[in-house]
C-alpha cells in the first residue's frame, strides 16, 4: 500500500504522541494514539489504480459521492457555459486527487476563502479552494479542489506547463472536502448525482465525437487541431 508524501508529518506526530502518552503513563490510555496514528495511514492511503485506456472517456477525479451535476456559467477561469460535475469525499475515502483526461496545465490559482461544509453549494464558490485549469484536445476544462469545514488545506502538486495523463495523480486534499469538475457542454455525462466514485478508475462521461477538434468532418485528422494539447515542457 502506498501512502500521500502530504501525510508524513501527520504519521511523525503521531507515533511521536503514541510514544511520549506510553512512557509517562504506561496505561491503556496510549491506545487512543495509536488509534490516531492508524487513522493517518487509513486517511492517507494512496492506492494504484487501473485506469481505462478508452480515448474517449472522462475519469472521476476523486473518490467520493456525487452530489452535483448542473448547467452553469463558469465566470472565473473558463468564462462560458459548461457542466459542473462535483464530488464529495468524506474522511473515509482516499483524498489523492486525479486528471480526468490528458492535458496540459494551463494555470494553478490558490483563493483564501470560507470553510463551509463542502457538501453545502456555497462551498464551491465561497471556500477556501486551488482552480487548476487543463488545455486538452476537446477543450479547456476547470478542476477545483475545494476545502471543507475539517480539511482547510488542499495541496496541487502541478504547475503551469505540466502535462498529466489521464488518472496520473496532481494533488491531495487533507480531510472532508470536495472536488468540482467544469466540462464543457458537449461532454456526454454518464455518471449520476448519488453514484460512488473511485479517482482514476471510474467513469464518468465521454467526449461526443462530434466535439472532438482534432479530426474533420469525416473522422480524419484534421491538419490544425485548434484544441490540441500543447507542447509545454515540465516545469
Amino acid at each position: 500500500m502506498k501512502f500521500a508524501p502530504e501525510g508524513i508529518p501527520f504519521f511523525m506526530a503521531a507515533l511521536i504522541l503514541t510514544i511520549v502518552v506510553y512512557w509517562f503513563t504506561r496505561h491503556w490510555i496510549t491506545g487512543l494514539p495509536v488509534i490516531i496514528l492508524f487513522f493517518m495511514f487509513f486517511f492517507f492511503r494512496d492506492p494504484d489504480r487501473v485506469t481505462p485506456s478508452q480515448a474517449d472517456v472522462i475519469i472521476a477525479p476523486a473518490d467520493g459521492k456525487v452530489i452535483v451535476i448542473k448547467q452553469t456559467f463558469e465566470k472565473d477561469y473558463l468564462k462560458r457555459d459548461v457542466q459542473q460535475f462535483s464530488i464529495f469525499m468524506s474522511p473515509l475515502n482516499v483524498h489523492v486527487n486525479r486528471a480526468p483526461f490528458d492535458g496540459a496545465v494551463v494555470s494553478v490559482k490558490h483563493t483564501s476563502g470560507s470553510f463551509h461544509k463542502a457538501y453545502l453549494d456555497e462551498a464551491s464558490s465561497n471556500n477556501e479552494n486551488i482552480a487548476m485549469v487543463m488545455a486538452t484536445p476537446m477543450g479547456d476544462i476547470l478542476l477545483r479542489q475545494v476545502a471543507g469545514s475539517v480539511a482547510r488545506r488542499a495541496v496541487c502538486r502541478v504547475n503551469p506547463g505540466d502535462v498529466l495523463k489521464k488518472g496520473q495523480r496532481f494533488g491531495i486534499i487533507k480531510f472532508s472536502s470536495r472536488v468540482d469538475l467544469y466540462l464543457p457542454l458537449e461532454a456526454q455525462i454518464t455518471a449520476q448525482v448519488g453514484d460512488k466514485l473511485k479517482a482514476g478508475e471510474t467513469v464518468i462521461g465521454r467526449w461526443s465525437a462530434a466535439a472532438d477538434p482534432t479530426k474533420d468532418n469525416q473522422g480524419q485528422p484534421s491538419i490544425q487541431a485548434p484544441g490540441q494539447i500543447p507542447q509545454r515542457t515540465p516545469s
